[in-house]
């Protein structure tokens, strides 16, 4: 068991007296292990949110200068010191001190310690609670915009891959079995369509997550007259999270929006990868992977294992069970906060890393595989060319029950001979790919959302 120690937070790098104590701390003494369970990984994930947390302080801080809360000369006094705040994290010069409970606590002694009384005027009319949800916020705008946009290189390389080989022929499975004729131009390209439905989901995840909640407070408004309009154009928000009780209700909610889109890409990239590794096989053979991508055996020097695509597997797999951790951690909750909601930042933050990971790998792939272009040379894959011959006697006016048992008995006398020019016209057929259809449809569901407002809004508080 661990010592039970009892000791104030923040009271072991002290300054000036209560200086290093949490936001919240009212003289309060609890157990170091207490303080360790219910502090958790806040402290190492909130310096992912350190960035973002500074930009709201100085889109609040902005706003409470124009109803009179601050001075222009304290404005602006926090305002330099907080882009050097800003500055010190973007060079990763910025860490949460020992006895500092998390990244809100640590901006506000920094302030405080160079500014005096004015660094503690800063959470006027905030909560930690309707602070930290802005931050998560806007970090997870971020990273979405960052997933949109690897979801979109991929989508364009499919797309390249699917034009240069759209000539080269595949056999197509059912059931694992050799079925019918397909094409590379094909393959590729179903997993591009496939990337632009999950683009539909990551868009609408954006957009849910694209609402400011600051002004809320702990989930019951302030009594100070804020502007939350103005705090909402200040972060390039599309609108606010209006009602003020929702807005901390929609933790929990937008996060299942965002596990969502992720478990999409991560749907489509497991398929795309077990594909991979299953056509790179010797038993296959119809690509080959990057020889830097597989790896070797300790005991057989023949191997070339596609571990990157095995591993892209195995991470997307687990991906798609975030949905339910989000839904387990927040489904029995009534309205109002609780700090089951700290869960939800150590199961989803990490997992954008890890998807991004996923793309980039992927991406790398696609970008140099090898493509056989002679595996129909092979007479196995002669019987696939059937249904052609069928509909070839169905179109000269056999009845086509009748063409299908006349094709069925030649195969099994062994007497088939299989016609391989194919005249597939039909949209999205192996001679019509509606490639150019697939990429004005990923290019609507990119145009539904707006990346660069934010961006441009948080650049313009960064520099002032």
């Amino acid at each position: 068991m661990p010592q039970d120690t009892t000791h104030t937070i923040g009271t072991d790098t002290p300054q000036h007296a209560g200086e290093t104590s949490p936001l919240w701390h009212k003289s309060t003494t609890m157990t170091e292990e207490i303080a360790r369970f219910t502090i958790g990984r806040d402290r190492e994930l909130d310096l992912l949110l350190a960035d973002c947390d500074v930009l709201g302080s100085i889109a609040h801080t902005a706003m409470l200068t124009e109803i009179g809360m601050l001075t222009p000369a304290e404005r602006d006094m926090l305002h330099t010191h907080l882009r050097h705040i800003l500055t010190e994290i973007r060079q990763g010069r910025f860490a949460i001190a020992d006895g500092v409970e998390d990244v809100h606590s640590q901006v506000e002694l920094m302030l405080t310690r160079r500014l005096g009384d004015v660094g503690k005027k800063i959470h006027s009319g905030r909560s930690r609670n309707d602070q930290v949800a802005l931050d998560i916020k806007l970090w997870t705008r971020h990273q979405l915009a960052a997933t949109i946009r690897l979801v979109r290189q991929l989508f364009d390389t499919l797309q390249r891959q699917s034009e240069h080989y759209r000539h080269v022929l595949m056999p197509g499975y059912t059931h694992l079995q050799v079925a019918m004729p397909s094409s590379f131009g094909l393959w590729f390209g179903a997993y591009a369509e496939a990337l632009a439905d999950d683009m539909a989901m990551l868009t609408t995840a954006y957009r849910i997550n694209d609402r400011n909640p600051l002004g809320s407070a702990a989930g019951y408004g302030s009594s100070f007259p804020l502007r939350r309009q103005r705090t909402t154009e200040l972060l390039g928000f599309d609108t606010m999270a209006y009602n003020v009780v929702y807005a901390q209700m929609g933790r929990g909610k937008t996060e299942r929006s965002v596990s969502s889109a992720i478990a999409a890409v991560a749907y489509t990239l497991s398929r795309l990868a077990f594909d991979a590794c299953m056509y790179n096989s010797q038993n296959f053979a119809f690509i080959k992977l990057p020889d830097e991508c597989t790896t070797g055996s300790s005991i057989m020097p023949h191997k070339k294992n596609p571990d990157v695509f095995e591993l892209t597997r195995a991470k997307c797999n687990k991906l798609q069970a975030l949905q339910a951790q989000v839904t387990l951690i927040t489904n029995n909750l009534p309205s109002g906060y609780f700090r089951d909601m700290q869960v939800l930042k150590e199961v989803v933050m990490p997992a954008f890393s890890e998807l991004h990971d996923c793309l980039r790998m992927t991406i790398y792939i696609i970008e140099r595989v090898r493509v056989n272009e002679h595996i129909l040379d092979d007479a196995r894959y002669d019987n696939m060319f059937s249904v052609e011959t069928v509909n070839r006697l169905a179109a000269e006016g056999v009845p086509f029950r009748d063409a299908y048992r006349r094709v069925g008995l030649d195969i099994e006398n062994g007497t088939f001979k299989p016609e391989k020019q194919l005249h597939h016209t039909h949209e999205g057929s192996i001679g019509n790919l509606c490639n150019e259809q697939i990429r004005q449809r990923m290019d609507r569901e990119m145009a539904a959302i707006d990346l660069t407002r934010a961006e441009e809004a948080e650049q313009r508080l960064a520099e002032g």
